[in-house]
């Protein structure tokens, strides 16, 4: 056992998490901070680029899917194992999650390049964002094959407890490309490109770092090609919890493209707008998953040692922590919405009346958000994939997508400015009845003498 492992086994709870937990975050927030810094900058050339740049996220959503596929789903299997002592299959499944969303990312986006006008024209892009989106995104995803391989190490070293890897990685690509991004767009005048352009660099940059960490022999994997193995086991339990997560990635985009195509009817300045909010959430809620990869690994580990009082603590302290976080974020994003929409506006009125709506009551329902991303995170990492996929999909598919539709039949533009806070109180309400259903379990099988229930506790 070295001294991840150990970190995960025997180290007090709380230091732990933090141990594990507050280096992804920290990385997190970076690198959602760049797409703010990308959203800034881009907005300073007009509503149309910025729309370009928003009908594009969805699609980054995908990629990143595809790391989450084989990295998450892998990284939930490979915490168990080392909990288990079992990690001979563990450097199985870490080498065949590697280089398997390698090669299914590079025929994803190889199709997506050939077809990528039809795409655009689906997700809900307007003939004026049109040309500015088929630059943007064409760059952003041939250059994406990095971002699958930087997923995917990014959940396998954490899986490890190596959070320092993890987040030292983000950090150089983010703040790279928040230099980048002025150089490129403003000063070479390159546009949209220029900020792709960014992008791309700063990818190569964070998959630079997961080769030296690869080639020096620092992880407990060997990540060797000999080493893959497509059993039927491995595959399936990788998938197992790497579907769903998939899914959840899916539905992320979809409830995106949902949303621009429910914005298209008002303009350029609705879409531009609620792309602006979804950035300025996305750095609260990527902070909030960053927190959560400490959590699995943990929470995995003690799982697969049956160390259930150890799991309990865990989980109270992760509710406390990120309900704390999600209160004071979403309450300032309340509060300073108009200043804060108004910054990515050049005066435009109408994008900063919709978006700052939109953020003031994403803000109030963010408040919710750590709870349920706790659980719905805890699930798949204990390897409860059932459960885990039908509360990861509630809050952008399950709930969102009829909302959505109800709320913009009656409400108009107003229905796409509520959906998503109506979607986040409903699934906040899924996620109670769920997690005590799972405490219950977890004191049942806390008691002396009581056997694991395996079949019941992983459904």
């Amino acid at each position: 056992m070295n001294k991840k492992t150990q970190l995960l086994s025997d180290a007090p709870v709380s230091k732990a998490l933090l141990a594990v937990g507050l280096p992804a975050m920290i990385g997190m927030m970076i690198n959602a901070l760049y797409n703010l810094v990308d959203a800034y900058f881009v907005s300073g050339m007009g509503k149309s680029q910025m729309g370009a740049i928003t009908v594009a996220f969805p699609l980054g959503q995908v990629v990143v899917g595809l790391g989450l596929l084989f990295g998450n789903g892998a990284a939930s299997y490979i915490s168990r194992l080392l909990g288990s002592g079992d990690t001979q299959t563990a450097d199985k499944a870490a080498s065949t999650a590697l280089y398997s969303s390698i090669s299914v990312g590079a025929v994803i986006i190889a199709s997506a390049v050939i077809f990528l006008k039809p795409i655009l024209i689906l997700i809900g892009t307007t003939d004026t964002i049109m040309p500015y989106a088929v630059t943007y995104t064409r760059i952003y995803l041939i250059s994406s094959i990095l971002n699958i391989f930087n997923v995917t190490m990014n959940n396998l070293a954490t899986s490890e407890g190596c959070a320092k890897t993890a987040m030292c990685a983000l950090l150089s690509g983010a703040v790279l490309n928040i230099a980048l991004d002025p150089l490129f767009i403003s000063v070479f005048e390159l546009g949209v490109a220029g900020a792709a352009a960014a992008t791309a660099i700063s990818q190569a940059v964070s998959s630079a770092v997961y080769i030296m960490y690869i080639s020096e022999k620092k992880s407990v994997f060997s990540f060797r090609i000999n080493k893959c193995s497509f059993t039927g086991n491995i595959i399936l339990q990788i998938l197992k919890i790497g579907v769903p997560t998939l899914i959840f990635q899916l539905l992320t985009s979809f409830s995106i493209v949902l949303i621009n195509r429910a914005a298209k009817p008002y303009g350029d300045s609705v879409i531009s707008g609620m792309g602006v909010v979804t950035r300025i959430i996305s750095m609260g809620s990527l902070m909030v998953f960053g927190y959560t990869k400490g959590l699995q690994p943990v929470a995995g580990y003690s799982f697969g040692a049956r160390k259930y009082d150890r799991l309990k603590e865990a989980i109270k302290l992760s509710v406390i922590w990120t309900s704390i976080f999600c209160f004071v974020f979403g309450a300032a994003a309340a509060i300073f919405s108009v200043p804060l929409v108004s910054k990515f506006s050049k005066g435009d009125s109408q994008m900063i009346t919709v978006a700052s709506a939109a953020l003031r009551a994403n803000g109030l329902s963010f408040t919710l958000f750590g709870f349920y991303t706790v659980y719905s995170s805890l699930f798949l990492a204990l390897g409860k994939a059932k459960r885990g996929f039908v509360l990861g999909a509630c809050r952008q598919g399950i709930f969102f997508i009829p909302v959505l539709y109800i709320l913009t039949a009656f409400l108009k533009v107003n229905g796409v400015v509520y959906s998503q806070p109506a979607a986040d109180v409903l699934s906040a309400l899924a996620a109670v009845v769920m997690a005590v259903q799972l405490h219950r379990e977890l004191n049942k099988n806390s008691q002396p003498g009581l056997p694991l229930d395996s079949q019941k506790m992983n459904a």
